[in-house]
């Protein structure tokens, strides 16, 4: 009997190695969509890079006005954006030579000359970066060839309390009509001193400020690409619809970024996103059990949807936006049932109609 004890407690060591092996590997597969990824080293996309943080940290600010006014014929589908929108200043007063807003414009480049300085050591070659950026449009094109790709990357720096919001959060890069323009500002390391800095803290708690890498630029980029092919909606919808929507565009960003791992898109730390894997089935199982996936009321809502530093519910350890995440695995389920919807499909499909037709039914 010993003997035989002695094998049965060795197979049971056996298979709770293999259990959790293949738990991490199933973790692998979510967080890596490399084997299925399509094909495109045919598709073309040929970004160019634009330096526009470096042609304006060099105007001369003894003539800010004429100075300006040829960074608009260089840059003329983003410079007024980029006074208006970002330095928040009026574009039409620099027409004169020394008006309130010439002097901010001189102030600004004398109080960020310390951040140029700090971006120049990071991006002194941003050909990387925009390499990344490419490779994610010939995704966007695979899928979406209909889609008007932009054909640059325009490079700037802004104030460090500019940002924009999208669909996934807020973020220092933004879409506009000459290109994708990507902010410095917002990337130079999660540990950049103003980061963690008192004011930096309180503008961008480590949450959030943990993305702000140069990691992160391809993401961004792809980030404010989704929401240019399907603008935010109406948020007056339930929680499981709300949930679903906010999952499909994490599923695109996957497919366009199929090479990422999915901790960087959620914002989540490693040991975070082990952590919901395996608890999948509890976090569902609490949406259920308190009646939460079919409320609409925005302040619960909002403790669900969105970067937050926490989920109150679980306790300090357990990241915040559960919503969505449980929202991409719903689209991942229905995508495996429903394996010849195509993304644009997906994308306009009610969301309703996507998780029950999912089968959604998670086990720990």
């Amino acid at each position: 009997m010993k003997f035989i004890l002695k094998i049965n407690l060795t197979i049971l060591s056996f298979i709770c190695q293999m259990k959790y092996f293949f738990y991490f590997l199933a973790l692998l597969l979510f967080s890596c969509n490399s084997s299925t990824k399509p094909d495109v080293s045919n598709i073309e996309v040929n970004l160019k890079t634009e330096r526009f943080d470096n042609d304006f940290f060099r105007i001369d600010t003894n003539e800010v006005s004429s100075s300006i006014q040829l960074l608009y014929k260089k840059y003329p589908g983003f410079t007024g954006g980029f006074v208006s929108n970002i330095l928040g200043l009026h574009a039409d007063s620099l027409s004169v030579g020394h008006s309130a807003t010439s002097e901010a414009v001189r102030q600004f480049i004398k109080d960020y000359t310390p951040i140029k300085d700090s971006s120049d050591r990071i991006f002194k070659d941003f050909s990387k970066w925009t390499t990344k950026i490419d490779e994610a449009l010939r995704y966007v094109k695979y899928y979406f060839p209909k889609y008007k790709l932009p054909e640059k990357v325009i490079v700037f720096i802004g104030p460090m309390d500019a940002f924009f919001n999208t669909s996934f959060g807020i973020q220092g890069d933004v879409l506009t009509p000459a290109g994708i323009g990507i902010g410095l500002q917002l990337h130079l390391g999660k540990d950049f001193s103003f980061y963690k800095s008192e004011e930096g803290q309180e503008l961008y708690p480590e949450y959030i400020s943990r993305s702000f890498d140069p990691e992160h630029i391809p993401i961004n980029a792809m980030m404010v690409i989704i929401d240019d092919l399907y603008p935010p909606q109406n948020q007056s919808s339930t929680l499981i619809e709300q949930m679903v929507e906010s999952g499909k565009k994490y599923f695109l960003l996957e497919k366009f970024l199929p090479d990422e791992n999915e901790s960087a898109l959620f914002g989540y730390t490693e040991e975070q996103t082990k952590g919901v894997y395996k608890n999948e089935a509890t976090i569902w199982d609490f949406f259920l059990n308190n009646n939460l996936i079919n409320n609409n009321d925005p302040t619960i809502i909002k403790n669900y949807i969105g970067p937050s530093p926490k989920t109150q519910a679980f306790g300090d350890g357990a990241p915040g936006n559960l919503g969505s995440f449980i929202g991409l695995q719903i689209v991942k389920k229905f995508m495996e049932v429903n394996p010849k919807t195509s993304l644009d499909q997906l994308m306009k499909m009610p969301q309703r109609r996507v998780y029950e037709q999912s089968k959604y039914k998670p086990r720990n």
